[in-house]
């Protein structure tokens, strides 16, 4: 059985997707820009803030399905280049402790609006 999960503080989905899909005791989220949910707008000042909102974005969607940040198993994340990976490292880092999730992190030239980072995650909710 499959369910979806809305959260308030993240933004809302636009198009046929979901913020995120719980199937069993697994959490699927969709990918994450840095849209602040409560203005729209993107928070595009640098690659640490973008970061930083979806990083917020997808702790908003973990707690909505009653996880935490430690729920995290594995990350993808797109770059525009990467040469922005130090600088998004820096912040990734921040929201994680050990043991890390495990990640996949690519340089896309495709990320939406010109935008430098984004990001989706699985999380483990027992």
């Amino acid at each position: 059985m499959r369910q979806t999960v809305s959260a308030t503080g993240a933004p809302a989905a636009v198009g046929s997707y979901s913020q995120a899909v719980k199937a069993g005791n697994l959490l699927f989220l969709s990918g994450q820009l840095c849209a602040n949910p409560e203005t729209g707008r993107f928070e595009r000042e640098s690659v640490a803030a973008q970061t930083r909102r979806i990083m917020e974005n997808i702790k908003a969607i973990i707690e909505e399905a009653g996880g935490t940040l430690d729920a995290v198993v594995h990350c993808r994340a797109f770059l525009s280049d990467m040469k922005h990976f130090p600088e998004f490292e820096s912040v990734y880092r921040s929201y994680f402790s050990a043991p890390y999730p495990a990640r996949m992190t690519v340089a896309s030239a495709g990320i939406y609006d010109g935008l430098d980072v984004e990001m989706d995650a699985i999380a483990y909710l027992p």
